[in-house]
This record gives structure tokens, C-alpha cells and sequence, in this order.
């Protein structure tokens, strides 16, 4: 076969790909057939406990709140697992779920990268797509099709490195933060609240994303007598390994205060952190402790629903539960029709008091506003808790007021 062969063939391979993606919005559903919402999660590998814990947030949504948004309009989850941060997984599966599934939706979405990969097909299929997880500043901008009910680490740690310098009077900190996009803004946005305040970052190591070794990381920090470290990683198991080696490098009998994200502490590895959390202060959206009514409901339904289960809800719980919440009130705004446009304009118009506490869509971002809370891990009644001890409430994503489209 000759190249001008090879490549028209090509194109019009790319072109009969492209086609039913295109034809998204104008597809009809057959009367009483469900909604389908694809949602790309991580089911498998080191990750599959946070995927695990998102896919029970979303169908505890949909079997308890969602009900009163959706009435009588049925609808599926088609759940796929993207095995982690694979972006080509990620785009081979929405475009399956596009166009053998037939989804009206998409939501999920752990890792940033693999968020990002998928913006072309969104543009492309019109497909509207919440994020539950996925927390890089820019992914909101890559295509108008998305929207998230997850965080920014810009939205979490400038605002956490103000209270470090400002509040608590820091004066020099240690970064330690893993080395992909999600770390890269933590560490910038870190620094630029830290630095704003009059404080001084001594020095910022990046750590290997696949099965690090924190102590040798740590004793350096140890080393550089900081008032502070700042840490970020992916969370998940990390959060224990981690904490472990603080433990080991012994941090707190050096006098250094260990900050950063939720994720350090998150609330499904507390019990297996142990004493060595007590005393962490992390910046986050979301603690199971939050004392709020809409929390304790989400709790006792997540207690009743999966007692089989000793994992508790967290951060990414939360992001998901609100994702559905999301999701559901789109397609009640839109009688479950396609109509993609009318759905972005409800999902923008969008507010709740969530378990996480007062929650809406900025319309010009299509990012979540709500409270940053300062927490501190405490004992509370014989277990360990992310204790809520300031609020900064109403907080947009910063790194978009300074990088508007």
C-alpha cells in the first residue's frame, strides 16, 4: 500500500471514530431508558482503595439524596477503571463509553493527567464531565465541558501557607512535594502564601510518585532546621508510609511543625497511621469530625450503607458525593434529555449546603467555591480525628483570578 494510500486511509479511520463522538448532543433517549453517567476511576492497583471509596460515594447519592433531585428519571452508572494515572487508558475508555455505552455523562476522574488527555474528546462529543478528584489548576480550561466539585491545590495550600506565616508565625520552611502536576501547583501555591506573608522557603525537593522512600527525604528536612515542613503527596496508602517515616526521622522531637493537604492525613488512613498523626495541621475541604447536620447525615448513611467495610469517607468521598449531586441536578434540569449546553448552564448555576458545608459552581471557572478549614488531628473519643480549628470560607481557586482565559 502506498503512503498517500496509508494516510487517506488513516484520516478517514480518524473521521469514522470522530463521528459518533461528534453526534453526541443531538442523540435522543429511548423513552424510559436510563441516563447512563460513565464515571473513569481507579479500581485497581495502589490507587484502587480511593477509587473503591469514590464509586461508594456515588452510589450512596444516587441511592439516598438523589432520589428526591432525579424523581422518576432512571439512571445507570457504568463504572470503567482506568488502573491509574494512564492517560491513554483514560481517553481509549470515554471514548468507549461515548461510543458503545452511549453515556450523557462523565464523571470520576482521579488523576490529573488523565483528566487533561480527555478535554479534546470532551470538546469534541460536547459531553459534560465532572471531576471528583482530578485538582490541577488548569484542567477547568482546557475545555468548557468540565466541571469540578473536587479542589484545587491552589485553593488548599495558598491559603494554608498564609495561616503557616501569617496565623502561626512561621518563619522558615522545608518543601517536600511529589514531582507531577498536582505537587507542582502545592509546592508554587505553598510558597506564594508563605512568601506573601513575610515567610522564607529555605529550600523545595520534589519525591518520585511510584513507591518512594520518604526517610532519606525527611532527614534532610530534618537537617535544614526549618520552623515547618510542608509535604505533599497523592495520599492514599502514601499517607501511612509517610507518616511512618516522620516517625522515624523524628520531625516533632526536632520542634518542626508538619503541614500540607488533606491527603497527609486523610480520614481513611488514620486508623492505620496511628499516634504518629496526632499533631499534624493540614488545609482541606472536607473531615468526616466536620460538625455540620449535612455532614453527620453523610456519615451515618455511609455507616449504614457499607457496614461491611471498616474504610471511612473522606475528601474524595465527599467530591464524589457532591459530583453526583452535580450530575443529578443537570439531568432533572433537563428532564434527562442531551441537551449539553442546558446541562453546563445548571451545573453553573449550581449551590448546596454539602457535608463539607456551604458549596457552589463559579460560573466563570466551573470550579467549586467553599471552605478551606485549617484541622489539627486530635483524639476524639478513642479515635483519631481531623479536627476543624479555623475556617476560611468561601474560597475560589486563586491560580485563576491571576490566569484568566
Amino acid at each position: 500500500m502506498s503512503t498517500g494510500l496509508q494516510l487517506t486511509r488513516r484520516r478517514a479511520l480518524g473521521l469514522f471514530a470522530a463521528a459518533p463522538l461528534a453526534g453526541w448532543a443531538v442523540q435522543a433517549r429511548a423513552a424510559g431508558a436510563p441516563v447512563k453517567i460513565g464515571l473513569v476511576l481507579t479500581m485497581s492497583g495502589p490507587f484502587a482503595s480511593s477509587g473503591q471509596i469514590m464509586a461508594n460515594a456515588a452510589k450512596l447519592y444516587l441511592e439516598t439524596e438523589g432520589k428526591k433531585v432525579l424523581g422518576d428519571i432512571p439512571v445507570e452508572l457504568v463504572i470503567r477503571d482506568d488502573g491509574g494515572a494512564n492517560p491513554d487508558v483514560a481517553k481509549r475508555l470515554v471514548q468507549e463509553l461515548v461510543t458503545r455505552d452511549k453515556v450523557q455523562y462523565l464523571g470520576g476522574f482521579q488523576w490529573t493527567p488523565n483528566a487533561n488527555a480527555i478535554a479534546p474528546l470532551l470538546k469534541q462529543a460536547k459531553l459534560p464531565c465532572v471531576l471528583f478528584n482530578a485538582s490541577g489548576a488548569n484542567t477547568t480550561q482546557l475545555a468548557p465541558w468540565f466541571a469540578r466539585t473536587a479542589f484545587t491545590h491552589w485553593q488548599v495550600n495558598q491559603p494554608l501557607g498564609e495561616w503557616a506565616a501569617g496565623s502561626k508565625g512561621f518563619k522558615k520552611a522545608y518543601l517536600l512535594t511529589t514531582d507531577f502536576a498536582p505537587g507542582h501547583d502545592a509546592e508554587e501555591a505553598f510558597t506564594k502564601g508563605f512568601t506573601s506573608k513575610g515567610g522564607e522557603v529555605i529550600d523545595s525537593v520534589k519525591m518520585p510518585i511510584q513507591s518512594p522512600n520518604f526517610v532519606p527525604f525527611l532527614l534532610a528536612a530534618k537537617n535544614a532546621k526549618p520552623d515547618v515542613v510542608f509535604a505533599f503527596h497523592p495520599g492514599g496508602v502514601q499517607a501511612s508510609a509517610f507518616m511512618r517515616a516522620c516517625q522515624e526521622a523524628d520531625l516533632r522531637g526536632a520542634g518542626i511543625q508538619l503541614v500540607g493537604p488533606g491527603d497527609l492525613t486523610s480520614d481513611e488512613e488514620l486508623p492505620n497511621i496511628g499516634a504518629a498523626a496526632l499533631g499534624v495541621i493540614t488545609a482541606g475541604q472536607y473531615s468526616m469530625a466536620g460538625d455540620r447536620p449535612a455532614n453527620h447525615a453523610f456519615v451515618e448513611a455511609w455507616k449504614k450503607a457499607y457496614t461491611f467495610s471498616p474504610v471511612r469517607p473522606n475528601y474524595m468521598a465527599a467530591g464524589a458525593y457532591d459530583g453526583m449531586h452535580l450530575i443529578c441536578t443537570a439531568i432533572a434540569a433537563t428532564a434527562g434529555t442531551a441537551d449539553a449546553p442546558a446541562a453546563m448552564a445548571a451545573m453553573t448555576t449550581f449551590s448546596a449546603e454539602s457535608p463539607r458545608g456551604p458549596i457552589s459552581i463559579d460560573p466563570q471557572t466551573r470550579d467549586i467555591v467553599q471552605n478551606i478549614y485549617i484541622r489539627e488531628v486530635r483524639e476524639v473519643g478513642g479515635e483519631l480525628a481531623n479536627v476543624e480549628i479555623e475556617t476560611i470560607p468561601g474560597v475560589k481557586d486563586p491560580w485563576k483570578a491571576e490566569h484568566p482565559l
